[in-house]
């Protein structure tokens, strides 16, 4: 329900890309980076999900494959809330991803409908019509359920922002677990999965790692196994603009991550016979290594499934990241829960559920 009394004075402003986090005009874009964590720590209940703004900086002020862009709510000099797009620069994109964030003590008063305003009226003018969104839940939450078109998971129906979203016009499409895994206990289990998983591919499969940037030789098959995640990983009902990669953006996106500070610890398995990657995993960490570790992705191609070669690469790189980073005490990943073959290996190496994610979908009028 909008509050006409406070959103009558409530303005939107679009938030500057500054040069530095030190920058004079950095303030829009730091309050944006607290209002994010802000929300992951009330709707997750922990802040695993923690970014920096070096970190956030980093990423957007490369704009080569991904448009991103933000408005600030403001009451006065007050930040309320944010919204954060980022829209594929693919020539036949569709979509526009949004990540829609009120600080919680200003949430419902008619700012979450100011900023989805804002959303619509840019996809609108880019000619795109289909808007998507996440939201955090805790686990364990009682009450009633509301499930995804898949029908795997569900997420909180009475949840204020599940509310918001179904009278927004939005549909639940997919539901995500966030699993953690403590790397502060015994290791020797993740050994022996791994041990027994490559037993199990054979000699055609290949187990190499390397810390980004992505050596030269692998470069061109580095860009072919990722660009099948947004073609392979299971979306539910969302809407996925296929990525198209060559070497050049993975040294772009190289380029990217060390300029956003982050370690990343790549394990692939290569095929042998064809010396193509089948599979891969990526570990990250920002310069706080005290800090909780990221899994930005992991996929086994599709014609390669069947070989264990998940078990590999997320085994051989956790092993390889006690050793890297052996300062942080966690690592936190998302997969749908559809996904049950992923989900399968990550609790048998003894990751655990700490949050869920509802993925929306909007299709605008044209």
């Amino acid at each position: 329900m909008t509050d006409l009394a406070d959103s009558a004075v409530v303005t939107v402003r679009r938030i500057p890309v500054p040069e530095t986090a030190d920058s004079a005009d950095a303030h829009l874009f730091l309050e944006m980076v607290r209002i994010a964590n802000a929300v992951c720590l009330a709707d997750a209940g922990h802040d695993y999900l923690r970014e920096e703004p070096d970190e956030m900086l980093g990423f957007w002020q490369d704009q080569s494959d991904w448009t991103q862009l933000g408005f600030a709510a403001l009451r006065g000099s007050d930040v309320l809330g944010a919204v954060k797009l980022m829209i594929s620069n693919e020539p036949d994109a569709s979509t526009v991803e949004f990540d829609l964030m009120v600080d919680p003590p200003h949430r419902g008063r008619g700012v979450e409908e100011l900023l989805l305003a804002e959303v619509e009226r840019e996809a609108a003018g880019r000619g795109l019509t289909t808007i998507q969104t996440w939201t955090l839940h805790r686990p364990h939450t009682d009450g009633p359920r509301l499930e995804p078109s898949t029908g795997w998971g569900s997420v909180p129906a009475e949840d204020p922002q599940t509310r918001f979203q179904l009278a927004s016009g939005f549909t639940l499409e997919q539901v995500e677990r966030n699993s953690v895994f403590d790397l502060t206990g015994d290791l020797s289990p993740v050994e022996r999965m791994l041990a027994e998983a490559l037993a199990v591919a054979g000699e055609d499969y290949r187990s190499i790692q390397w810390t980004s940037p992505t050596p030269p030789e692998h470069v061109d098959g580095f860009a072919y196994a990722i660009s099948r995640m947004s073609t392979d990983a299971p979306a539910g009902g969302l809407v996925i603009d296929e990525q198209h990669w060559d070497a050049a953006r993975v040294e772009r996106r190289d380029a990217r991550l060390k300029a956003q500070g982050l370690t990343v610890s790549v394990a692939v398995v290569l095929h042998v016979p064809t010396g193509r990657i089948a599979a891969y995993n990526e570990l990250a960490i920002a310069e706080d290594r005290a800090g909780a570790t990221q899994q930005f992705g992991t996929l086994v191609v599709k014609e390669h499934r069947g070989h264990r070669l998940g078990t590999i690469v997320k085994c051989a790189n956790l092993l390889r990241w006690r050793e890297l980073v052996p300062e942080s005490p966690r690592v936190s990943t998302f997969n749908a829960e559809e996904n049950r073959h992923m989900l399968d290996i990550n609790e048998a190496i003894g990751f655990v559920p700490a949050s869920y994610a509802g993925a929306w979908k909007k299709v605008l009028s044209v």
